[in-house]
């Protein structure tokens, strides 16, 4: 049985300038993996939304229902970290794997599928992105704190 994929590009509301890579990149890289490895891409889902949070990205969640619904059964992404930065939204896909509702994740570099070891690496892959981001909000609370100085009882900018 053919798969049917899903192709998911994402970039976080920041600054274009500080993302690695823009939607229309992911996806023409994605799409030319998929015509040269012969898969089936049924939709394309796109959005701006940062994944740090659980359970806020309408599209991802589109992709969700369309995963529980049979719409698809696979996904084709660039990176983990463009599917989950958070434990969430992490576990909803590991969840739909284990009801082989998700059959396949391929990514630029890596497949995933409902094997133990590929799995567990998916998890380890999502949590370094949910640690990624918990370290870059305490590296900027710190940041700000230094840049703070106190003077007389109020706070002045260096």
């Amino acid at each position: 049985m053919e798969l049917k994929y899903c192709l998911y590009a994402r970039k976080s509301t920041e600054s274009d300038e500080r993302q690695a890579m823009s939607i229309g990149s992911q996806i023409k890289e994605m799409t030319t993996l998929a015509e040269r490895e012969g898969l089936s891409i049924v939709e394309v889902k796109q959005e701006s939304f940062s994944a740090k949070n659980s359970g806020f990205r309408p599209v991802f969640n589109e992709m969700l229902h369309g995963l529980r619904n049979g719409q698809f059964d696979a996904i084709l992404t660039w990176a983990p970290d463009r599917l989950a930065r958070n434990a969430g939204d992490l576990g909803s896909l590991v969840d739909l794997i284990d009801m082989n509702k998700l059959q396949h994740i391929r990514t630029y570099g890596q497949m995933f599928s409902n094997a133990p070891n590929e799995k567990f690496l998916l998890m380890i892959l999502g949590s370094q992105a949910k640690l990624e981001n918990d370290n870059r909000s305490i590296n900027v609370k710190r940041g700000i704190r230094e840049s703070a100085k106190w003077v007389g009882g109020q706070v002045q900018r260096l």
